[in-house]
């Protein structure tokens, strides 16, 4: 048993700065719990095209509110409460309104190494 805080990720290779947002990943694979836990801050008014090839994604927003969006052109609310879920490593493109950053708590499964990092400037999006 143990406990882990954001503060102690900040300043380690698990604190990842993904072009639109930040990552604390708070469990990662070396963990070995099966999944990777993260704190996720996705910036005020950012749109993030973005694809999990590898890993299956779900997410809890506790602050803020966006969209998700499939590409094809299915537009879902994200707001305090709601889960979304990327059950078909879909491709998507996450929104956060402008007038706050978006917080969610990511589920990964496989888990993540902790390093992975999205690169936002290709055109067809971010994917790993």
């Amino acid at each position: 048993m143990y406990t882990r805080h954001l503060s102690e990720i900040e300043n380690t290779p698990h604190f990842v700065d993904w072009g639109n947002g930040t990552s604390h990943r708070l469990l990662t694979e070396q963990d070995r719990m099966g999944f990777t836990i993260c704190h996720t801050v996705v910036r005020a008014g950012s749109e993030s095209r973005l694809h999990y090839r590898n890993h299956l994604e779900a997410c809890y927003c506790i602050s803020g509110s966006g969209a998700i969006r499939g590409l094809d052109g299915t537009s879902l609310k994200v707001e305090v409460g709601t889960v979304y879920v990327l059950d078909q490593h879909d491709d998507h493109i996450l929104c956060a309104d402008a007038g706050a950053d978006m917080v969610l708590v990511s589920v990964f499964n496989p888990p993540l190494k902790g390093t992975e990092r999205h690169s936002l400037a290709a055109h067809s999006g971010s994917a790993y």
